[in-house]
């Protein structure tokens, strides 16, 4: 088993900090190795958690018991953990620092908002929602999505629109009369993918992982719209050779798609002031139960959004087959409107030529007529 007291013993490596001189901790030695067998004893422990453990599917029991055997990282792209290592009450910096470097300009994170207002139904494939409210006054809602969802853009819209709807309301019922539309901030969506849609993975966008859009007018003027939208692809970052360079975004991104503490490592190295979140982590092996019951909450959204999930395929599925027969539907009367026209010409030239031989017999009555009278 291993003892917490060994942070004592941690090989220690000088690491220069603009002028601060800092010891930086050995990754590998902070998390301590330890076999499965030490670590389940230790879980036993706590029947309840142990109970959770065995109901959870191969493929998480092998997360987690990673993680406690010191060879894993916690998977901090699913909401329980992201807020315990993400809390602006406790370490107001991180989210701070993680959304300006999305944004592109320095923001600080006031308080966390209330979803609780939305207009719009609980939304399906979340791994992470969480909505801040800045400093400036401004709102940034940060979604991790796992899978991409149908029709993402007229979501963003929604969204947006929800966000600025709620700050509306807010903002005039603090203000008053004294309320004017200046007192609005911007708000950002912000959407971050661990899965991309297929619109993000051509040719011409493999190594880009990070998109902004906002609306412009195509005659170039210039007005103060209030809705910004952030676009991160995770898997694209993965591969994408910018990656490597040293940046405060690249520091975030790689944190959140780090897999093994051989990661973190390697992002402590590339960025020293990463260790305080990676110690953080550490403590959580200490801590079976609250490791646990995060694990289990991650879970319990991951089943309902796959839930939500199929019923967004199906509806697709069964949206494009109804397509497919009214189209169908429409061929088929359209062939049915052609054959009509054609049997209509048909006919109409049928006619023209009964007409026709109706003149014909008619002549040749009337020359039968005029002969018979001849030969009297």
């Amino acid at each position: 088993m291993y003892n917490k007291n060994n942070d004592n013993h941690l090989n220690k490596q000088s690491v220069s900090n603009g002028k601060n001189t800092t010891k930086l901790v050995d990754i590998h030695q902070l998390f301590p190795t330890r076999t499965e067998q030490e670590c389940l004893a230790e879980l036993r422990k706590h029947p309840r958690s142990y109970f959770a453990y065995q109901n959870m599917s191969p493929e998480w029991k092998n997360r987690f018991l990673g993680f406690m055997e010191g060879t894993k990282t916690l998977p901090l792209t699913y909401d329980p953990f992201f807020k315990k290592l993400f809390n602006p009450d406790i370490y107001p910096e991180r989210l701070s620092s993680l959304i300006s470097s999305i944004i592109g300009t320095k923001v600080t994170v006031q308080c966390i908002l209330s979803n609780e207002d939305s207009m719009l139904p609980s939304t399906s494939l979340l791994l992470l929602d969480i909505l801040v409210q800045l400093e400036d006054g401004s709102i940034a809602n940060v979604e991790i999505q796992k899978i991409p969802y149908a029709f993402p853009g007229e979501r963003m819209s929604c969204y947006s629109s929800d966000l600025m709807l709620r700050q509306y309301t807010r903002v005039k019922s603090l203000k008053g009369n004294a309320f004017t539309y200046k007192d609005l901030k911007t708000v950002y969506t912000i959407v971050i993918y661990e899965k991309s849609p297929d619109a993000y993975l051509t040719d011409a966008l493999s190594d880009i992982y990070l998109h902004h859009g906002r609306t412009v007018f195509d005659t170039g003027i210039e007005l103060k719209l209030l809705q910004e939208f952030y676009v991160v692809a995770l898997d694209v970052f993965k591969e994408s050779k910018y990656a490597k360079d040293i940046n405060e975004l690249n520091a975030w991104l790689s944190l959140l798609t780090a897999q093994s503490v051989d990661d973190l490592a390697a992002l402590v190295s590339d960025y020293p002031w990463m260790e305080a979140i990676c110690k953080d982590m550490y403590e959580y092996m200490y801590d079976p139960e609250e490791v646990i019951t995060m694990f289990s909450e991650a879970l319990r959204m991951l089943d309902k959004n796959t839930v939500h999930y199929m019923i967004d395929e199906l509806q697709k599925e069964r949206d494009e087959a109804v397509t497919a027969l009214n189209e169908k539907e429409n061929e088929m009367t359209l062939l049915i409107s052609e054959k009509d026209a054609e049997i209509a010409t048909v006919l109409s030239e049928k006619n023209a030529m009964i007409s026709t031989l109706s003149e014909k017999d008619a002549e040749i009555a009337a020359l039968k007529a005029q002969l018979a009278a001849l030969n009297k």
